[in-house]
């Protein structure tokens, strides 16, 4: 940080705190969220089940982004909504471990979505201007390594914990793992704690410099927004995946999470690449990453090769990276600063619309004829890069 001056070190500092909150908020429900599928799969839900319950889930968190960035931007309460947000976020991980219906869990499900949703745009804004002061891809990528330490941490944590416990039997023996994911959600609060005390006004990182010359929603964002929601539709949600695996016997139980550990490894590397090379070449990152992440379907869900079943997953984790980071700080650099919560509030609100379609289509296309999955998944993502290509040069006119 010997470049930065003293603005852009406090910006930096904030960012990694609040990436240190990401870690152990994704090592509660990433941790989880690698066995959800095969967990409701072991209460008796099918594919179709499986993939709904992500999609809803999706869809709400989503969904209620919308009302939440809305009411960040109007009353100024970021640090509360985050709070609050959190709290819901982490502490319904838990609970999971006293379920014994796929119905109850998959309300945890829902609501574990909801607390995210609660927090994100007022997060995401804070963070923003942070991450303005270092460069909007490089400052979201950072932030995103971190999480994605998490998501990585949190599916060893609960392998160990499951194999431990292996005698109890795989329902058991997950509760067991849901059980201990308590430890990593108090962690996670306790540091956001200090980033509220250390810096209550982040909005602050951004007054030196003119946020943006764009005061309006206007077309580019249109153009972004149908693009992101089919980039969305077309990614399926690692549950299905999971699933997947165990109903064809590819991957075993224990080593499901091992995989999802691997995904969220290369999620982690590719944020930082694609952060930093969409502050240098812009768009023409999110178009590539998309490629990439076209190939993921094919691989993950019509090999029988464990080899290329990894390299599918690979081009999963590439694609993961890319929406994690480059997608928010599009975002920063598109809209000013006194709206950014309600355009991140819009844009997840569309974007968990596209994937709740997008699951439940892939889950019901999965229940038919698995090459209908990926012919529909393919063919989504490559549209998203078509509609990336149009925003680009739009931006590059402009």
């Amino acid at each position: 940080m010997k470049n930065f001056n003293q603005v852009q070190k406090n910006a930096f500092l904030f960012i990694i705190l609040m990436g240190v909150v990401s870690l152990f908020s994704d090592m509660t429900y990433e941790g989880a969220r690698s066995l959800t599928g095969p967990y409701l799969g072991l209460l008796g839900a099918s594919a179709f089940v499986v993939g709904l319950v992500a999609g809803l889930g999706e869809f709400i968190g989503y969904a209620l982004r919308l009302v939440s960035g809305v009411i960040a931007d109007k009353t100024r309460s970021y640090w509360l909504l985050t709070f609050i947000g959190y709290g819901l976020n982490l502490f319904t991980v838990p609970l999971l471990a006293l379920t014994g219906r796929w119905e109850l869990a998959a309300l945890l499900i829902v609501f574990e979505r909801m607390g995210k949703a609660i927090r994100k745009p007022a997060r995401d804004a804070m963070m923003s201007h942070a991450a303005k002061q270092v460069g909007a891809g490089f400052g979201f990528a950072v932030e995103e390594f971190l999480d994605q330490l998490g998501a990585m941490l949190g599916p060893l944590f609960l392998a160990l914990i499951i194999s431990l416990n292996a005698g109890l039997g795989n329902l058991d023996s997950y509760r067991r793992g849901f059980a201990f994911l308590l430890i990593p959600a108090i962690l996670a609060m306790a540091v956001l704690t200090v980033s509220r005390l250390k810096y209550p006004t982040p909005q602050s990182f951004e007054t030196a410099e003119k946020a943006t010359t764009e005061k309006k929603f206007d077309r580019k964002f249109i153009l972004y927004l149908a693009g992101i929601s089919l980039l969305a539709a077309g990614f399926a949600d690692f549950p299905l995946l999971g699933f997947h695996f165990q109903k064809l016997d590819l991957i075993s139980g224990a080593n499901i999470p091992l995989i999802y550990t691997l995904a969220m490894g290369i999620d982690a590397v590719a944020a930082l690449f694609f952060g930093k090379l969409y502050d240098r070449i812009g768009l023409k990152s999110l178009m590539l990453s998309t490629l990439f992440s076209a190939l993921f379907a094919p691989f993950a869900f019509l090999s029988r090769s464990i080899p290329l079943i990894i390299l599918g997953i690979v081009f999963w984790g590439i694609g993961m990276g890319a929406q994690e980071s480059i997608v928010k700080a599009v975002i920063a650099n598109l809209i000013s600063a006194e709206k950014r919560a309600t355009a991140y509030g819009i844009f997840n609100s569309i974007f968990g619309l596209a994937w709740f379609l997008g699951s439940a289509l892939m889950g019901f296309l999965y229940d038919r004829k698995i090459i209908l999955l990926v012919i529909f998944s393919v063919l989504a993502q490559l549209a998203a890069a078509v509609f990336f290509f149009v925003l680009y040069r739009q931006i590059k006119k402009s």
